[in-house]
């Protein structure tokens, strides 16, 4: 009952200081739109092998991979403030404070989430227009693994910041780890074009089990073994990620 309280207390706090300066939902998804107002529409060509013959099959197989790409970078890169409350000292006043230490994590990472789910509806909202066409339940559930890749990425984002404690570490740090996820996951062009030794090599990226699952559900196909083993692979990982970032926030501010 604590740790729930703590972490709404904390989630408001974050929440507040976002909705005080919004222009950073917009910021964020500025470079998915531009994906999708002049990179998707080049797509139908490419993708006539996989069946893709109208703008509603080129944006069912398109969009699901941008929005994982959202929730990717747009989680990795969520350290780069808290480092900034590093400096501050923001994390070290957190110590005379009886609220829990694995709250000052979770508060911020629901933040991120819903920051980031707010990003992905726009993103859908905007491919509607372009022809897209996906049934509620199945968005919805889309949305529950885009929330658990987001919830994955800042913590692990957060607990590298902690372990690193600087921006000029951090950042291409996450490049790094970003780049081979990026192209090893299938999200601008599906895999199915990769020769099959790629293929082997993507399937230890958990984010093409990801980017398949969420294909599968804007595809209408809900019972497709893909969606549960990426919304599988993924909730563990998240739960794997959130355990280590707490301890690191546990050692950061004891």
């Amino acid at each position: 009952m604590k740790l729930a309280r703590d972490t709404w207390l904390i989630f408001q706090r974050q929440f507040m200081l976002l909705a005080r300066n919004p222009v950073w939902v917009f910021v964020g998804v500025f470079q998915p739109v531009m994906y999708l107002l002049l990179f998707a529409p080049l797509l139908k060509p490419a993708l006539a092998p996989l069946g893709a013959t109208t703008n509603a099959q080129t944006y069912r197989i398109f969009v699901p991979g941008l929005l994982v790409l959202l929730a990717i970078f747009g989680g990795l890169f969520q350290g780069f403030g808290l480092i900034a409350e590093l400096r501050a000292g923001v994390i070290e006043r957190s110590r005379v404070t009886p609220v829990s230490r694995f709250a000052l994590l979770l508060g911020r990472s629901l933040r991120d989430v819903v920051s980031l789910l707010a990003q992905a509806v726009i993103i859908t909202l905007l491919a509607l227009a372009f022809g897209l066409r996906v049934q509620i339940g199945n968005l919805l559930l889309a949305y529950l693994l885009l929330a658990l890749i987001a919830l994955m990425t800042s913590t692990l984002s957060y607990g590298v910041a902690l372990r690193v404690k600087s921006e000029d570490a951090l950042a291409p740090l996450m490049n790094t780890v970003a780049q081979p996820v990026l192209l090893l996951s299938g999200i601008l062009l599906p895999l199915a074009f990769a020769p099959s030794w790629l293929r082997r090599v993507a399937d230890w990226n958990p984010f093409s089990w990801a980017v398949d699952g969420a294909r599968a559900l804007f595809a209408g196909h809900i019972g497709d073994d893909s969606v549960w083993q990426g919304l599988t692979v993924i909730g563990v990982i998240a739960v794997l990620a959130v355990v280590w970032a707490a301890r690191e926030f546990a050692r950061s501010v004891r």
